[in-house]
């Protein structure tokens, strides 16, 4: 077997669909293991076993469970590093890469958490990402620059950020500001993200039936 084929817990019309983009752009080997969220499956005794939150996605590699949306985009970027998607130590680009990584999960999911659920994140000082403007004034001021994060050069942290501003613009949570829709149409007219799409909408279907 493949030293780098690793089990894929995935749900469509969920976060995890960014995922099963960047597992497309890597070319990467995996077994499939789909979850029904509207059955609850995710909630279930045997998916619980694997990961405790009851959330997709997971991956398995080796035995070694990765769980945390931002650690799976990492570990699978830096195991498939013939793809490019990651900038390696040493390369200039891997500072600016992380650091787009980790403000996604320290800032805008924190925000956009916040927002959703209308709840007064509270004085500057003591919010994590300062505020909602400043939060996305940040991503905005940096994706004009372009065409992606970080220039010309496309990583995963660019299949993140696409997924998550298709959904967060869908659900009204972020305007759509010219900058945003250009920079989600690049992400989003890229082979890998139509296969993906192509593949989710058939498991939809299946699910619905």
């Amino acid at each position: 077997m493949s030293k780098r084929k690793i089990t894929f817990y995935h749900a469509p019309q969920s976060r995890s669909g960014a995922t099963l983009t960047l597992m497309e752009e890597l070319g990467a080997e995996y077994e499939l293991k789909v979850l029904n969220l509207k059955k609850e499956e995710q909630r279930g005794a045997e998916y619980l076993a694997i990961n405790p939150m009851g959330k997709v996605p997971a991956i398995v590699h080796e035995g070694v469970l990765v769980t945390e949306q931002i650690a799976i985009y990492q570990y699978m970027a830096d195991l498939y590093p013939e793809k490019g998607l990651a900038p390696a130590i040493g390369d200039p680009d891997r500072g600016p890469y992380l650091r787009w990584l980790a403000f996604y999960a320290g800032c805008f999911e924190p925000a956009i958490g916040d927002k959703f659920r209308k709840v007064d994140p509270g004085p500057k000082s003591s919010v994590p990402y300062g505020s909602f403007d400043d939060m996305l004034n940040t991503f905005v001021a940096q994706i004009e620059k372009g065409p992606y994060l970080l220039g010309d050069r496309f990583t995963a942290a660019d299949v993140l950020w696409g997924g998550a501003m298709a959904w967060a613009t869908g659900f009204g949570l972020v305007p759509k500001l010219p900058a945003i829709e250009r920079y989600m149409a690049r992400v989003a007219e890229r082979p890998a993200a139509k296969r993906a799409r192509e593949f989710d909408d058939k498991l939809i279907a299946q699910q619905a039936a």
